[in-house]
């Protein structure tokens, strides 16, 4: 396995993680609440739910680039 694809694991799991504790966190009593108010989710889990999609997309691309 190259370092390139090491790293694209990491990153995917690493990914993974991020998108689990943010659609955890849209399911939290506090979240809802503000989601009905607002309409939109809170900063903190956007974070981790746009954070972990970028993560996990540029680990899968890291795996496949690094396949030769």
């Amino acid at each position: 396995m190259s370092a390139r694809a090491g790293i694209g694991i990491v990153l995917l799991i690493a990914g993974l993680v991020l998108l689990f504790f943010g659609v955890q966190s849209t399911g939290a009593f506090g979240e809802k609440v503000v989601h009905e108010v607002t309409g939109r989710y809170t900063d903190d889990t956007m974070m981790y739910l746009v954070g972990g999609g970028i993560v996990a997309a540029l680990g899968v691309v890291m795996l496949v680039v690094g396949r030769k």
